[in-house]
């Protein structure tokens, strides 16, 4: 009985029912892909093309989405690791090394994604073309955008202001990624700045 309230939760609450005709499923970099919750069909495909592991970057809740894809994984065979992110709240910066040491250890190809595959998984894989693949912050920043449901307009913005902090950083002290995150990276001041930018945002639009 359990399984089925589990799987009336997935469909309806967790609007499984949309990610049935929609998916923003990409590879980022060789052996590297994200998308929106898979259903365990949608694994087993991917299982048959080559997917060894899967990082599920809603946490350890043990919500019926975090059951239904642990056990979907231990049907398939495929390694299941859990991280948890926020889509409105920038993590510390301790959190973000544990990611990328966590990308150093797992074993590929395999799939990182959170709900809507829009904002955490956009994080995540901006942070993986950064400290794993060297790529530049453009490039880091195309992960979060339009074409994967992201919204920098709405909360979710403050992860771009992450990214745009360490670009005038790198600019400015030519310094790289994870250096910057044990010695520059302020997600309070960020955040702090972001909600300012905001607040200006909606008194002008009132204004206007």
């Amino acid at each position: 009985m359990s399984g089925l309230r589990d799987r009336l939760h997935n469909f309806w609450v967790d609007q499984g029912f949309v990610r049935l005709f929609w998916t923003n499923a990409a590879e980022i970099a060789p052996g590297v892909f994200r998308s929106n919750q898979p259903d365990a069909r949608r694994l087993a495909r991917m299982r048959a093309q080559g997917l060894r592991a899967v990082l599920y970057l809603r946490g350890t809740d043990g919500s019926a989405p975090y059951r239904a894809e642990r056990q979907a994984c231990a049907t398939l065979g495929l390694q299941f690791h859990s991280f948890n992110m926020s889509a409105h709240r920038l993590p510390p910066g301790d959190r973000l090394l544990a990611l990328i040491d966590l990308f150093r250890r797992i074993e590929r190809p395999f799939l990182l994604h959170c709900r809507a595959g829009a904002d955490r998984t956009g994080l995540a894989s901006a942070v993986y073309l950064l400290a794993i693949e060297g790529r530049s912050v453009a490039e880091a920043k195309a992960m979060l955008s339009l074409r994967f449901g992201h919204w920098s307009w709405s909360s979710t913005g403050v992860l771009d202001q992450m990214l745009h902090h360490f670009e005038a950083d790198q600019r400015d002290r030519g310094i790289g990624f994870e250096a910057w995150l044990a010695e520059g990276y302020d997600p309070v001041a960020i955040t702090a700045r972001f909600d300012a930018m905001s607040l200006r945002a909606r008194i002008n639009q009132t204004r206007a």
